[in-house]
């Protein structure tokens, strides 16, 4: 249970993190709003790749993710 919770905190605290980078990656691509969110997720994970500034927590909290998983953190409401 008590790892149930952890998962769901990490969930919480990933999109907002997710926005952000997209918030970073948005000032050097003016069109992101025309891309799919596929396209969107493969440019964060290359920013991620490319050592994007994360705090440790916040690094662990994407490390491991596919641009798949990111796609489908970014959709969710």
């Amino acid at each position: 249970m008590l790892q149930d919770n952890r998962k769901d905190l990490d969930a919480e605290r990933r999109k907002p993190l997710l926005e952000r980078l997209l918030k970073e990656i948005g000032r050097d691509n003016p069109d992101l709003y025309y891309r799919s969110t596929s396209e969107i997720a493969q440019l964060i994970a290359a920013h991620i790749e490319r050592g994007a500034t994360l705090h440790p927590e916040e690094r662990a909290l994407v490390q491991g993710l596919s641009p798949r998983d990111i796609a489908v953190v970014l959709s969710l409401h």
